[in-house]
């Protein structure tokens, strides 16, 4: 039988609203709720992106969920960079999650003009993103 896992993002998507701007304690407090819930991903933020979500991350490693794993989110390396050398990887590693969600174009209109490379390379990108990561997340 089918499993549906529920995957949120209040902590990263819900707080780009206008006028909302959570404390890291706030972050906690909302995830341990939705691990009440019973939700199995919950999205905390992209690591990096600002201090307060380098500090979520690190405060988490501290917290127990009984039902739920968070998330780092990013994006996939950039064009002129491998995996290893690429910020936005590195900083979704020492993020130290269970999970790692990432996101790559995928129109090709935004892929030429927008990362201005071929729709192979681009391919190529999500591919050494997602090959790199898995060996890094459990």
């Amino acid at each position: 039988m089918s499993q549906i896992k529920l995957y949120d993002t209040t902590l990263r998507d819900g707080t780009q609203a206008e006028d909302v701007s959570l404390l890291v304690e706030d972050k906690i407090r909302i995830a341990h709720k939705l691990d009440e819930l019973g939700i199995h991903y919950i999205e905390g933020g992209w690591p990096g992106s600002n201090p307060k979500d380098v500090t979520f991350f690190k405060d988490m490693k501290k917290e127990k969920l009984r039902h739920s794993k968070i998330a780092a989110f990013g994006s996939t390396r950039r064009a002129k960079s491998t995996p290893e050398k690429d910020q936005n990887i590195r900083t979704l590693i020492q993020a130290e999650t269970d999970v790692v969600t990432i996101f790559g174009k995928t129109w090709d209109f935004q892929v030429h003009e927008a990362l201005r490379i071929t729709l192979e390379e681009n391919l190529e990108l999500i591919f050494d993103s997602l090959e790199y990561l898995k060996g890094y997340v459990p």
